[in-house]
């Protein structure tokens, strides 16, 4: 027994300075995409004068200088800053799923929480006109808001049928999200069916994904919940460990294996849904983010899910700093850059996995 919470407790390829160099230098990396989305744009700002205003306010009070200024804290920085938040949340989450499921395809929408949020999504695309008004000032958190909880709902009703006798079923997990994504998806289909042609418009550029109109209200709107996931998720580090084993071995271990389980997928629920009502769907992100950090690092999940959090937050940012720049004065919708690059990479893994097993 000895032996095998040894392994629990510091398992194969995690070695404290390994740790150190490669959240420093993701983190670097994370600093430098931050600094090219910041000054990149139709108003090119050079990087010192970003830092510059960043770290000591507005520079003079020319008309240049206040232009400057309303871009850099006004639009680049909340959606930045969404953009970090965002990708840190989806490649933890997609971390977790993997190692929950024990298979490094995994991908946190296999629990339904994005399907989820799109179809409360397109409930309030089409019939939430008639509350905005009652809303007030609050009337653009509308969508984020429903989007957020449709997917916490899926969630309750996946945990629900998965979970017997206080037993969840990671198989049982798997299939049932399967199965209601497949009837979310066709009651959202049946919403698209009866909107109007403006509705269809804005869910489909909501389904694409895009930082497009972030703002500070929605940067506080999903910071908690991205923080809880990517500041809890590393508690979760040594049971995910130890779950690669078994379950029975991981329990052997002294891991509290459904409440493992649980905690795991209730994080992903909250850090994912948070993330998808701001942003919607950006497909395969989740998927290859944390993998790349796997092939690069090991699987220790003391390593992985922090370098996936900061990896995750430097990647959506080059991404989006593409998608609003490639086709300027156009935006791309960012899931349209993510599924380009992301559907490739997993069509490569699968083929390198296929050579791995044989």
């Amino acid at each position: 027994m000895t032996d095998t919470a040894a392994v629990g407790a510091r398992p194969p390829g995690f070695m404290p300075g390994r740790f150190g160099l490669a959240v420093t230098c993701t983190a670097g990396i994370a600093v430098v995409a931050a600094l090219v989305s910041l000054g990149v744009g139709p108003v090119g700002i050079a990087p010192d004068r970003v830092l510059a205003m960043l770290f000591g306010g507005v520079q003079g009070d020319t008309a240049t200088d206040l232009r400057d200024a309303v871009i850099l804290f006004d639009i680049r920085l909340p959606r930045t800053a969404l953009a970090a938040l965002v990708g840190s949340a989806t490649a933890v989450a997609g971390a977790v799923m993997q190692g929950l499921l024990r298979n490094p395809l995994g991908d946190p929408g296999v629990i339904g929480v994005s399907a989820g949020a799109a179809l409360a999504a397109a409930l309030w695309i089409v019939f939430g006109a008639s509350l905005a008004a009652t809303l007030g000032g609050w009337a653009e958190l509308g969508l984020p808001l429903s989007a957020f909880l449709g997917g916490l709902a899926m969630t309750g009703i996946l945990q629900l049928v998965a979970t017997r006798d206080g037993h969840t079923s990671v198989v049982t997990v798997l299939l049932a999200g399967i199965a209601l994504t497949g009837f979310t998806d066709a009651m959202t289909g049946l919403l698209v069916f009866v909107s109007s042609d403006q509705q269809l418009r804005d869910f489909t550029f909501w389904m694409l994904g895009s930082l497009g109109g972030a703002t500070w209200d929605k940067v506080l709107l999903v910071l908690p919940f991205a923080a809880a996931l990517v500041l809890g998720a590393p508690a979760l580090a040594r049971g995910l460990d130890t779950l690669a084993l078994g379950e029975a071995d991981a329990a052997y271990a002294g891991i509290a294996v459904e409440r493992t389980k649980r905690l795991a997928v209730l994080a992903v629920a909250v850090g994912v849904g948070g993330a998808v009502a701001v942003s919607g769907v950006i497909a395969f992100f989740g998927l290859t983010v944390p993998h790349l950090v796997r092939l690069s690092l090991g699987p220790s999940h003391r390593l992985l899910l922090p370098v996936s959090a900061l990896a995750g937050a430097a990647l959506l940012t080059v991404a989006d700093v593409f998608a609003r720049t490639v086709a300027a004065p156009a935006e791309l919708p960012l899931g349209i850059v993510t599924s380009a690059v992301g559907a490739p990479m997993m069509l490569w893994l699968l083929m390198r996995r296929m050579r791995i097993t044989g």
